[in-house]
């Protein structure tokens, strides 16, 4: 019975991708992919947003860093405005995002969702015709990597001074000491979200690393030649070439990323890190217990190794749908980690809904404050403690 719905499932990606091609070729390829990141990537309170004067005051002062956003998968120009997604450079700006960790996913499965996914299908494939990747694309994920890294640096070099690629700790000390006197500019962290894009060599490290990537997830939503997913099928842990790529990865002072790794996998890195780790977009299994989120324990290795919990902002994780949801998955995290190891994951842009975009952080910012926090531990939290960890963990 499984041979059919195999070759059904081929039959799908194969007309969906020819499909695609044609429309591209006819000049389709931004209405298609605007089309699909408006279904995809919602926004469940439209702005403008509003807050208390107190979180006004205190948003305005923070310097806020988030961990996580999918935005360069959706081929929209981020230097332009948009009423599509969930950021871009002027919305960032607007909200006080002084750094935006950008990730590359370059491969994730058709039929897409939490519990159980195998890595026989390619839905990433679909945008790269749709948006006119080039061919080396379409079959590499390390070329996927490389194109979407080539697209953020394009975007900053046409910015004339609001984005800023950070790549190592002299460029974020000169960036941070530009802002301080001109808040309207905007910095991005260059990520990777899934071993897909090492095309299986964890010698393609320092290819990724040559390219300014600055933070990798060995694995995203389906198990790999590295290691198991807590989305896969088999969820084991980190693979001989997985440990192997783990030490590449420190070596290279590249963060270790474990989001979306399975609780062996997390063991495993844990076991072995000798760098910070991070959980870049997560939740609380003690706030919403679901198979993406941490357990307490896990939450305490992080920590550990000096590193950080960046709490999302999706339903999935927060078992809500208002500011105030995230806010309690934070708490809770403080609670276990300690106020020195947590920070944002919003997955902007990562094809899930969340209850504001970008330009809405101050409303995060007032649900801390309705919480009790103070805010010496609201301006580590929003960006704090991320700043200092690239400060530590970037190459110089």
């Amino acid at each position: 019975m499984s041979r059919p719905r195999r070759t059904t499932v081929a039959a799908r990606v194969l007309i969906a991708a020819a499909l695609l091609a044609v429309i591209a070729r006819i000049g389709g390829r931004t209405v298609l992919s605007r089309a699909v990141e408006r279904r995809l990537n919602r926004t469940l309170v439209r702005s403008p947003y509003s807050a208390s004067p107190a979180a006004a005051r205190l948003h305005r002062e923070l310097v806020v860093a988030d961990l996580h956003a999918d935005s360069l998968l959706w081929g929209r120009d981020l230097l332009r405005r948009s009423t599509t997604g969930h950021l871009d450079v002027p919305r960032l700006i607007e909200g006080n995002v002084a750094l935006q960790a950008l990730s590359a996913c370059v491969r994730v499965p058709l039929g897409l969702n939490v519990e159980r996914n195998d890595g026989r299908t390619d839905a990433v494939i679909l945008l790269a015709l749709a948006q006119g990747w080039p061919r080396a694309t379409w079959h590499s994920g390390l070329a996927r990597a490389l194109h979407l890294a080539a697209r953020a640096r394009g975007m900053a070099d046409r910015s004339a001074g609001r984005l800023t690629v950070v790549d190592s700790a002299a460029v974020l000390a000169g960036y941070l000491e530009r802002r301080r006197s001109d808040p309207a500019m905007t910095a991005c962290l260059l990520t990777i979200e899934g071993g897909s894009a090492l095309d299986g060599d964890p010698r393609n490290v320092d290819v990724l690393a040559d390219a300014g990537f600055r933070m990798v997830g060995p694995v995203h939503m389906f198990d790999n030649p590295f290691a198991g997913s807590a989305s896969g099928v088999g969820k084991g842990g980190l693979t001989k070439r997985g440990r192997e790529l783990v030490a590449r990865l420190e070596a290279r002072r590249i963060v270790v990323d474990v989001a979306h790794a399975s609780a062996a996998t997390i063991d495993d890195v844990l076991a072995m890190a000798t760098r910070p780790v991070v959980a870049s977009h997560t939740g609380l299994r003690g706030t919403c217990d679901t198979v993406r989120n941490l357990s307490d324990d896990q939450v305490r290795g992080i920590a550990a190794t000096n590193g950080i919990v960046g709490v999302g902002f999706w339903p999935t994780v927060t078992c809500g749908r208002d500011p105030a949801a995230i806010a309690r998955s934070v708490v809770h995290a403080v609670d276990v980690a300690g106020i020195d190891h947590v920070g944002l994951g919003s997955d902007f842009d990562g094809a899930v809904p969340v209850p504001f975009d970008a330009t809405g952080l101050v409303q995060l910012t007032d649900a801390l404050l309705s919480v009790g926090l103070d805010s010496p531990a609201i301006g580590a939290i929003m960006g704090g403690n991320v700043i200092r960890l690239l400060r530590e963990a970037l190459p110089g």
